[in-house]
């Protein structure tokens, strides 16, 4: 199963880790885990292209160093989309938001 761990303080995301493997199906055939890999890559990339000094990277681990409104949309916009990959495989993924 992919575990996601969001922390938010007052709408705004601090952290976000993804860990696991859907078991959907074989390592490199899995559409979950390519589907949740898609996403989560596509939102750090486009951070790093537009507001490269917001985030910090850390093996599973999206942590945001600088408060910043087009950094927070991205990520929310990111969760939105993981939150319906996890309604469509509730099997596969699941994901945790946690208010600080």
């Amino acid at each position: 199963m992919i575990r996601i761990k969001v922390t938010n303080k007052n709408n705004i995301i601090k952290k976000v880790t993804v860990t696991g493997h859907a078991m959907y199906d074989d390592y490199g055939k899995d559409i979950v885990c390519a589907a949740v890999s898609a996403t989560y890559l596509c939102t750090i990339n486009a951070i790093l292209r537009i507001e490269p000094n917001t985030i910090n990277i850390t093996n599973n681990t999206v942590e945001v160093i600088e408060e910043n409104k087009i950094t927070n949309e991205l990520l929310h916009n990111m969760i939105k989309c993981l939150s319906e990959l996890e309604r469509q495989y509730p099997k596969n993924i699941k994901l945790n938001k946690e208010e600080i």
